[in-house]
């Protein structure tokens, strides 16, 4: 029996699903693993982090099922759309890696796309740790607005409001600024205010430390705080202009409503965020229409797995194997009873 797995690749975590042919509809969910994230594949290292992070999430699916013929691995990595010849390297390493026929990568942003509005045009807005909203016409037009990274961009993110959040801790800590709940919420998960430089730091990925932040800032929002409601309608307007300038470079006849959904981690927030985004969505230059998204990344990396003519194609790198397939390691022994 062949199969697919569907892999969603981000900085802070790393989701694999394996989808088997013959299930109910073509492709029903089988089975799940997790590992870490990776900073990102344009991060130094980076093709190495994603090929680790990929191996540890897709290799015990695997090896619950050693029989199967795995046709086609598709990755939506963060960091390939800046990096293309980083994702076509990540290709190449996860044939040598898995036993698939084919490994197909492509943006996290564009599979966040094409799950949310099932392979249709529109407009995508995905917020986890980073933040990007990526646009598809009907006319093949193509817009990609932020997604920069941590330092550069990712305006509205998780790693953008958690890092907010600890200046307003550590401005109130030093007298800069006006007292916080903030202050306390930071210490409580990261210990003293003079040591969350080191704290942020320490696991070598700040972005995802900093976006751990990012819920400690909504309930402090949500009870009233007003530096952690400041963070939030900053964050909700950064995020309503990149929607709005991928609207604008994809959205055909302004008179048309362009469809728009939220997907990734950080909806999770719930109304402390999705409140004030709405609230600016409402204001936008032009009309749109926003819908619940109808499926996650996951979803649209299996999309695209098996469907290489969906809109997004042009933005998906595929490899065929040329080589004979690697064998699956083996499982590690069990230790016996009497050892």
């Amino acid at each position: 029996m062949t199969a697919a797995v569907a892999v969603d690749l981000g900085k802070t975590g790393c989701r694999a699903v394996l989808w088997e042919e013959g299930d109910a509809g073509g492709a029903r969910t089988r089975d799940v693993s997790e590992a870490p994230g990776a900073p990102g594949l344009a991060a130094d290292g980076g093709v190495g982090a994603a090929r680790s992070a990929v191996r540890a999430a897709v290799l015990p699916l695997l090896e619950r099922r050693r029989a199967l013929r795995l046709a086609v691995v598709c990755v939506g990595a963060a960091g390939a759309a800046s990096a293309p010849e980083a994702a076509r390297a990540l290709a190449d390493g996860l044939l040598a890696d898995l036993p698939a026929d084919q490994a197909a990568v492509t943006s996290d942003a564009i599979t966040a796309h094409a799950g949310a509005l099932g392979g249709s045009t529109g407009v995508v807005l995905a917020i986890g740790t980073g933040a990007v909203a990526v646009g598809i016409g009907a006319d093949g037009s193509y817009a990609r607005v932020d997604g920069w990274g941590p330092w550069l961009g990712d305006e509205g993110s998780g790693a953008w409001i958690g890092a907010a959040g600890l200046r307003a801790a550590l401005r109130a800590h030093d007298g800069r600024g006006p007292d916080t709940a903030l202050r306390a919420a930071a210490e409580e998960r990261f210990g003293a205010a003079d040591r969350l430089p080191l704290a942020v730091g320490r696991d070598g990925n700040p972005a995802r430390a900093a976006a751990s932040f990012a819920p400690d800032v909504a309930r402090t929002a949500a009870a009233g705080d007003p530096a952690a409601r400041r963070i939030l309608r900053e964050a909700a307007l950064a995020l309503g202009e990149a929607v709005f300038a991928a609207a604008g470079r994809v959205g055909g006849p302004a008179a048309s409503a362009v469809p728009v959904a939220l997907t990734g981690g950080l909806t999770g927030l719930g109304e402390p965020l999705l409140g004030p985004v709405r609230a600016v969505l409402a204001d936008a230059p032009r009309p749109l229409d926003l819908r619940p998204p109808l499926g996650d990344p996951l979803d649209g990396a299996r999309l695209l797995a098996l469907d290489p003519k969906a809109p997004h194609e042009a933005h998906v790198v595929r490899v065929r194997r040329t080589a004979p397939l690697p064998p699956l390691p083996n499982p590690p022994a069990t230790p016996s009873a009497h050892a």
